[in-house]
């Protein structure tokens, strides 16, 4: 998944929170007394992010899907770059920290049939056309079975905004249809219930199954829509058909629905229809405060097989030990997976090879640890970690942050890197999430080492803060910064910067279209790479602890680990 502010996103795991973030960029000077060393540039190779790319995105890899033998490749490539760029073994002498997932892979559906309506047969939805699903549990058998319809509204529960879309209904064995963002999706500006124009997690498709189950539904169902999603329905049909890896389920695992899945909004329209109702009215309601679910006195039925493997997959993890606070850890995270095989297959190919996602990011790991390496230590530690199953959820950023092999409380902060769309070098960069922390000061120190400026992220509603791999590490405290291309380029501006972007979205993400390109111009790339050295090397070499800013949803938890005794923070 590429969470790319200009392009798209998809899949996050993670526990609800109660959000209230901040996503204006700090334009003030850096905080008093924050130590920002000023840091040469690094010795950064072209031609070794070129043959990195093309190797790890080429079909030999097989689209790097965990559990494969395009895993076994690409950790195996890993190690030997990372030891060729310089690095020690990240994890205790190892290269890797295993992490136990569990592939489910859905066949054999039966359409989605929707009975009950008054003046209407039932409605037939037929698997990927108007609908896809997926069980988060490991049962070879899923059936839906004659299944209450009740649409929640935004599906929301967030006592301390006074909002509570499944107050008064029991959903136990009842499906939940469930609108995608939140309410105060559509505003212009950043101030709101849930907070205007940025999205809260409470938009997040995540949010929103891990809520439903929590009450008791069979199946949660999300009505799609491109705007406030983010992403087509090529994207969800890509990234929800086929097998899907999750973490195994052990004795402690949280509450599953049945069913977990999303509709076309024109089969949503119809589902209303059927049950008297109009999706437009049902969607204005729910926009307002004290909405109550409204059961549609229809059912659904549907019925599935599942073939299951359970397996460890990999983080790769490498290192510089630093010279004078080695206990002290600055982290970079990329996730070297992908999508495998996928559907559809056009031509015949059905490699989506994840060139640009994010084949360029885990290439970035080494190039940077490369030149990290030839600079000599830092004063703390560097830390390169390629994660897996970032496609399926986050799931090695969060097996990582949950069982961490440096300590959380003294990791200082990090750079997360998902996808670089190649092309030419830019005026500008992208800060994704600004304003939430003290990073932003040494992202502005390296910006302005490179002479270029700051665009505010232009897709806040999207949330894509909480939708890649640092996210895993944010919510648990540890300050980082999310930071993606410019889109002012040096040649065509602006225009031509959306237009790339427009065509990578259209024609490449999430498909057998991502492929390498030799004619491909990396002045971009090496651009942002130089900078996210400025920005890994300066924290490594500072005696600062960069902080969260005040009301920052993530600065109570970083507070409580630093009060912690014998925590440098």
């Amino acid at each position: 998944m590429i969470t790319n502010a200009r392009l798209l996103s998809a899949f996050l795991a993670a526990g609800a929170l109660a959000l209230s973030g901040c996503a204006t960029v700090r334009a003030d000077p850096a905080p008093a007394g924050l130590s920002i060393p000023e840091v040469a540039p690094g010795q950064l190779s072209e031609a070794d992010m070129k043959e990195m790319t093309r190797v790890l995105s080429s079909d030999a890899f097989e689209g790097r899907a965990p559990g494969t033998a395009g895993e076994e490749k690409t950790v195996a490539y890993l190690i030997e770059r990372f030891r060729k760029a310089g690095l020690q073994p990240g994890n205790r002498g190892s290269w890797v920290q295993e992490v136990p997932l569990v592939e489910i892979t859905g066949r054999d559906y039966s359409p989605l049939t929707v009975s009950g309506g008054k003046d209407s047969a039932p409605l037939s939805l037929a698997f990927a056309t108007d609908w896809v699903g997926v069980t988060y549990r490991e049962d070879r058998a899923t059936r839906l079975d004659n299944s209450e319809l009740v649409f929640v509204g935004y599906g929301v529960v967030a006592p301390e905004r006074g909002w509570n879309d499944y107050a008064g209904v029991d959903m136990r064995g009842k499906t939940a249809v469930i609108l995608v963002n939140d309410s105060d999706f559509g505003a212009t500006e950043e101030t709101g219930l849930f907070n205007g124009k940025a999205m809260t997690y409470y938009g997040r498709w995540t949010y929103k199954y891990e809520e439903a189950a929590r009450q008791g539904a069979a199946g949660a169902i999300i009505i799609h829509e491109t705007a406030p999603a983010a992403y087509g329905w090529n994207v969800v049909e890509s990234s929800w058909t086929g097998p899907q890896a999750y973490p195994q389920a052990g004795p402690d695992a949280p509450p599953m629905t049945q069913l977990n899945g999303w509709v076309q909004k024109a089969a949503a329209e119809k589902i209303m229809a059927a049950a008297g109702r109009n999706l437009a009215d049902l969607s204005a309601q729910a926009r307002r405060q004290g909405f109550r679910a409204v059961p549609l006195g229809l059912t659904a039925s549907t019925s599935f097989a599942s073939d299951i493997r359970k397996f460890a997959s990999k983080n790769v993890i490498g290192m510089l030990p630093g010279r004078a606070a080695a206990d002290e850890y600055v982290i970079h995270t990329a996730h070297w997976d992908h999508l495998g095989r996928c559907t559809p297959a056009p031509d015949g190919d059905d490699i989506c090879n994840g060139a640009v996602d994010n084949a360029t990011g885990t290439a970035a790991l080494a190039a940077l640890g490369e030149a990290h390496a030839k600079a000599g230590p830092a004063r703390r530690t560097l830390v390169f970690l390629a994660v897996t199953a970032e496609e399926s959820g986050l799931l090695g950023a969060h097996y990582y942050a949950t069982n961490p092999v440096f300590p959380l409380e003294r990791t200082v902060g990090g750079i997360n890197m998902d996808a670089f769309l190649v092309g030419g070098p830019s005026r500008d960069i992208t800060v994704v999430g600004g304003g939430k922390s003290e990073l932003d000061a040494f992202l502005a120190a390296a910006l302005k080492a490179d002479g270029r400026y700051l665009t505010p992220d232009p897709s806040s509603e999207a949330g894509y803060y909480y939708r890649s791999d640092h996210f895993a590490f944010a919510k648990r405290g540890v300050p980082m910064l999310y930071v993606d291309g410019g889109e002012d380029l040096v040649n065509g501006g602006r225009a031509a910067g959306e237009a790339l972007a427009a065509e990578y979205r259209a024609k490449r993400y999430h498909g057998p279209q991502d492929e390498y390109d030799p004619n491909w111009n990396w002045g971009g790339v090496m651009q942002d790479l130089q900078l996210f050295y400025r920005i890994g090397r300066s924290l490594a070499q500072s005696t600062s602890w960069p902080r969260w800013m005040p009301g920052d949803e993530f600065r109570a938890t970083r507070d409580a680990a630093c009060a912690k005794p014998n925590t440098p923070c």
